[in-house]
């Protein structure tokens, strides 16, 4: 990658204008800094392809519209726009994201329906989920003190920047010498971890939760893996002490693919090293990788 190129380390897409990512920024008076109020999507660019970006985008707009608000360009154009963040930083594995904030209302009131939503996108550099050694040997999740927040006061299969229940948890995980964290509902059962959705596996069973997490674009994935490869599996409440005991675990990321847990708590799950269900998952989600009608390629300039 050339050092001329001013997008080389990322491009960022404001105001109409595509800028280098350094140079980025959002208006301080928008509420979707103020108030956290906006909603996001992140796509992987996989050896130069966007992976089932179509799929990412019917989430997006879904979600706009759900938060009342308006993309003030066409999905057509947002598809476009982010294939140029790309394409003009050159970059072949890349973090995409599209973001929908609240805007700001005119001078003078704060009605969120004054607001003028504004639309924001960026590509930058790819940086996995979890490290070589970290895949290899699997993930060290404990289980959060906090509970998740509810979905009753903030909707979770809305991608948003609510994050303070997930950051705190993180910090507790890395304070107890683990990788991460996942956390529990009001009930006791599991929900999701910060930016990962989860599974365990019960004598060649896949289970996952089935409300209170996000619907990820990888947890879809390996759900539809599941049906196609016969592995049977379901959406279903599964209980902080279900979740220890289960034979296999494993999370999904944009950011991470398929990932093996091979310790949670203080229990060491099989013999410590990714489990044969999560590894038949993970290698066909690799596979998918490699599958033309799954991508979406970029067209560099070089």
């Amino acid at each position: 990658m050339s050092k001329a190129n001013p997008f080389a380390e990322g491009c960022a897409h404001v105001a109409g204008a595509f800028v280098p990512i350094s140079q980025a920024g959002i208006p301080i008076r928008d509420f979707g800094f103020l108030r956290s109020d906006a909603t996001y999507d992140v796509v992987h660019v996989w050896d130069g392809a966007f992976f089932r970006l179509d799929v990412h985008l019917d989430r997006f707009f879904r979600n706009i519209e759900r938060l009342r608000m308006t993309c003030p360009i066409s999905r057509e154009t947002v598809s476009e726009v982010l294939i140029d963040c790309v394409r003009k930083s050159g970059l072949r594995q890349a973090y995409v994201e599209a973001i929908c904030t609240r805007g700001e209302p005119p001078p003078q009131t704060r009605n969120p329906r004054d607001a003028v939503n504004r639309f924001f996108a960026f590509a930058a550099p790819f940086v996995p989920y979890a490290n070589e050694d970290m895949k290899r040997r699997g993930l060290h999740v404990v289980i959060g003190s906090n509970q998740r927040i509810p979905p009753e006061s903030v909707d979770p299969t809305i991608k948003n920047y609510h994050w303070h229940d997930l950051t705190a948890g993180l910090f507790e995980a890395q304070d107890r010498g683990a990788d991460n964290v996942v956390l529990l509902d009001r009930d006791g059962n599991l929900t999701e971890g910060p930016g990962f959705n989860v599974f365990c596996v019960e004598e060649g069973r896949v289970l996952t939760p089935r409300h209170g997490v996000l619907d990820g674009i990888t947890r879809r994935t390996a759900l539809e893996l599941c049906a196609a490869l016969e592995i049977p599996c379901a959406e279903t409440d599964i209980p902080a002490e279900r979740f220890i005991a289960a034979d296999e675990v494993f999370i999904t990321s944009t950011a991470g693919g398929i990932m093996a847990v091979t310790r949670v708590e203080s229990r060491i799950l099989g013999n410590g090293a990714p489990g044969a269900v999560t590894n038949r998952l993970a290698d066909a989600y690799l596979a998918l990788h490699r599958d033309e009608s799954y991508l979406t390629r970029v067209p560099y300039d070089d």
